[in-house]
């Protein structure tokens, strides 16, 4: 869903109003559109980015059950009952950082589940459909005429060129 949202609040050139680098560099200017914007980041950007998504990956699959074995889909360790696998205390956790489901009935939380798993599902849709539009126009006809041309490779950041 992050990946959807970030599409969508780039697009509408929704970009923080701090530098992006230590050295002042700024965030991409909003005239470009998402994957022009990803190419216009520094290398170091990305990695961090791609390191704190592995982080994350890492920390779920040492620290809880994988849903397939065992586990429950969707459901994220807390990082406080995992104080071992932390370098430095984290105050909040990832999942309900304030608390607000521990009062759900278990009738609430599975249903929030089901709308969480919908939630994503549509998402991943969503962002494959910009994703698909932007390098072929027409591919996604509700999307034609909406979202920029992108010359680039949207799938450079996962693919390997020979």
């Amino acid at each position: 869903m992050a990946a959807f949202v970030g599409y969508v609040a780039q697009s509408n050139g929704i970009r923080f109003p701090w530098p992006m680098t230590f050295d002042g560099m700024p965030f991409p200017e909003a005239n470009l559109s998402p994957p022009e914007q990803w190419d216009a980041i520094p290398d170091a950007a990305k990695w961090q980015i791609i390191l704190f998504v592995g982080f994350l990956e890492l920390f779920s699959e040492s620290a809880g059950d994988h849903y397939m074995r065992g586990g429950r889909p969707g459901e994220f360790p807390n990082f406080s009952d995992h104080p071992d696998r932390m370098g430095h205390p984290v105050p909040l956790n990832l999942f309900d950082p304030f608390g607000f489901a521990k009062t759900k009935s278990a009738e609430q939380k599975e249903l929030g589940l089901v709308k969480e798993t919908n939630n994503g599902r549509l998402a991943m849709i969503g962002i494959m459909g910009f994703l698909s539009e932007q390098k072929l126009e027409g591919s996604v006809p509700l999307l034609t005429g909406l979202v920029k041309h992108y010359d680039g490779e949207p799938m450079a950041p996962v693919s390997i060129s020979l």
